[in-house]
């Protein structure tokens, strides 16, 4: 199938059952909100090492938020709901608690509610206030720039990991422009984040290793200096390979966001050197979910 110029390979991104959060954080400027963001998302790539996979999902206008404070919107993902409960709580105290003139609020509704701020009161050391606005709770610690405000509890939802697509490059440096085209096209796309740094892979990986300690290992069948050793999957014109994995709330926000996504490549002036796009999987036999490109940019 050729999509406006690009060959789109007859495959699909195999994806998994997670669940997710939306969190809040505001400041007294953007500055500062975006400065809690980033040290929140340090370290949140891969649930393989990182305990959850994080990033900023859009950034919000006054009007946006509970406070009249610029801010951004934080979607978390992980396997389990007491990884998801530990990594919120403990990079909420650590890098939202700590950040000068932030307050963090839930940023979605369910039935399915975990702590945000329940325990974080406690470093208030007994001065902490809570009140009450609309049948939700918020807690005021005191702290040495005034007071840390935060709701007392957010929600969990069920969610989708892994979405993904590889693009497929005769040199590295339009593979790179044509990844970073591609998640600029969804920045404030809602329900969506890409949690690598800044959105783009280039250590894609497989399922188990030659070695019995590691439970993932390079994705050789796409390593380009590795296509003499290996069962290599890439044409002799394909010297670089990136990915991009797409985390969402439901399927239809990650099939947007990957056709917006190839779609902004495809109008791109770099997409001459572009070979094919592509996905991995896994055969269909681990995900609960197949995203099939061709499928998508119907």
């Amino acid at each position: 199938m050729i999509y406006k110029g690009i060959k789109i390979d007859n495959t699909f991104a195999e994806a998994f059952n997670m669940k997710a959060s939306r969190i809040i954080v505001t400041a007294d400027n953007s500055k500062w909100a975006r400065n809690a963001c980033n040290s929140f998302i340090g370290f949140a790539t891969s649930v393989i090492a990182c305990g959850i996979e994080a990033g900023i999902e859009m950034s919000l206008k006054k009007s946006e938020t509970p406070d009249g404070r610029p801010g951004y919107s934080i979607l978390l993902f992980s396997m389990s709901r007491s990884q998801l409960e530990k990594q919120l709580e403990t990079r909420v105290g650590q890098c939202i608690l700590t950040c000068p003139t932030t307050a963090i609020f839930s940023g979605m509704n369910g039935e399915d509610m975990i702590p945000l701020g329940k325990n974080l009161r406690y470093f208030g050391d007994g001065y902490q206030i809570s009140k009450k606005i609309n049948n939700k709770r918020f807690w005021r610690i005191p702290v040495m720039d005034g007071e840390f405000l935060c709701e007392e509890l957010t929600a969990r939802v069920p969610a989708i990991g892994g979405g993904n697509f590889l693009v497929l490059s005769s040199n590295r440096k339009s593979c790179l422009e044509a990844c970073e085209v591609a998640v600029d096209a969804i920045k404030n796309l809602p329900n969506v984040i890409t949690p690598f740094p800044g959105g783009v892979v280039r250590s894609g990986s497989k399922v188990g290793s030659k070695y019995k300690a590691l439970i993932a290992s390079t994705n050789d069948a796409f390593c380009p200096t590795l296509r003499s050793f290996t069962k290599s999957t890439l044409s002799e014109n394909v010297n670089c390979v990136m990915e991009i994995v797409i985390n969402g709330l439901t399927s239809e926000d990650i099939s947007l966001a990957t056709k917006k996504c190839i779609e902004s490549i495809s109008k791109s002036k770099i997409k001459t050197d572009i070979v094919s796009i592509s996905a991995g999987n896994y055969g269909g036999k681990l995900g609960q979910y197949q995203f099939h490109l061709r499928k998508i940019m119907k």
